[in-house]
């Protein structure tokens, strides 16, 4: 593989356009908000800084960005993930890093401090420098992939890598109020600029090969996000009551690592992603929405099938408890019509 560019060429890439999206007015920024104490910030960016230095590099982009690069391979997961989130998890290395370390990938991860959507000119100059350098050509497999404004990135900027498949969990397609205004959620972050370069990630994801957007179709603006990505090459799975946060529910499912080395191996298909999915059967917190919508609708019935399923597997006593509470109301009753 060729090499690669250096830090320092990439730390002052400027705003240039090669990917067809022409630059207009410069998005807002908003104010930083700062996920650590800055003793631990500086530790964990220590490390990130020491850690690209014996493989690849750990560059800053603007006040809110920063890249981090790992050359292990010819397969490429590229990641957009919080810095908040990075530093919560064990290690605090990025997920990505985690999944290609375990494949033995090569890793691109854009780290942003809080809802950026990554609308910075910096971040648009970074893209443009590795489309320049044929940076993503090097590469035989490339995937990109994030959730919620990660996701929203993780399609935008798939642009700079024709070819490239892309795993979006509850995508935001855009912000921009005539568009989505609906979306009243992230009320600071609609002030962004989601005219100008690589803006609308629906327009973005059209050279991708492969596209798969998963959502919840419960929550109904991520329902109604998932609806604007389409194309022949786009497929929706839907991944009812585990909420906004895709990326912490199916990482706690254990179905995240699969998905991303289907997508890369070409064998991710409905099919596929539903013998995945059958991994909720044993996560707590969408078995217990099931059984609080049982409830809700004053299907007793269901509820008791759903506790026996779950107390015949698993230790859950909230279900055992529920379940004997069905049953003793069953006796009760059976008593009741049998008094003379």
């Amino acid at each position: 593989m060729s090499e690669r560019l250096p830090p320092l060429i990439l730390a002052v890439v400027a705003p240039q356009a090669s990917t067809g999206v022409h630059p207009q007015t410069p998005p807002q920024t908003v104010t930083p908000i700062d996920a650590s104490p800055p003793d631990n910030r500086e530790a964990w960016l220590s490390m990130m800084d020491r850690t690209g230095e014996e493989a690849g590099y750990f560059i800053t982009l603007g006040a809110r960005h920063w890249a981090f690069f790992i050359d292990e391979a010819p397969t490429l997961l590229v990641t957009f993930e919080q810095a908040g989130d990075i530093m919560a998890r064990p290690g605090q290395m990025p997920l990505g890093h985690d999944i290609a370390k375990q494949n033995g990938w090569s890793h691109l991860c854009l780290i942003a401090d809080g809802d950026t959507f990554y609308r910075d000119p910096r971040v648009y100059g970074f893209f443009d420098r590795l489309v320049d350098d044929a940076f993503f050509e090097d590469f035989d497999s490339v995937l990109f992939m994030g959730s919620g404004a990660q996701g929203y990135a993780a399609a935008a900027f798939s642009v700079a890598a024709p070819g490239a498949s892309v795993i979006a969990m509850s995508p935001r397609a855009t912000l921009r109020p005539e568009t989505a205004g609906w979306d009243k959620r992230a009320v600071r972050s609609r002030k962004l600029d989601f005219t100008s370069r690589y803006g609308y990630a629906p327009d973005m994801i059209d050279g991708a090969k492969h596209v798969f957007i998963l959502y919840d179709p419960e929550v109904t603006e991520d329902a109604m996000h998932a609806a604007l990505f389409h194309g022949n090459h786009v497929t929706h799975l839907r991944c009812p009551r585990l909420g906004g946060r895709l990326d912490a529910a199916l990482a706690h499912m254990q179905i995240v690592v699969p998905l991303a080395q289907s997508a890369i191996a070409g064998t991710l298909t409905r099919n596929r992603f539903a013998r995945l999915w059958r991994g909720r059967r044993n996560f707590g917190p969408y078995l217990r929405v099931l059984l609080t919508q049982a409830q809700a609708a004053g299907r007793t019935e269901l509820e008791k099938m759903i506790c026996q399923n779950v107390t015949a597997r698993l230790n859950a006593p909230r279900f055992r408890k529920r379940l004997a509470d069905i049953l003793a109301a069953e006796v009760a009753e059976s008593l009741k019509e049998g008094a003379p």
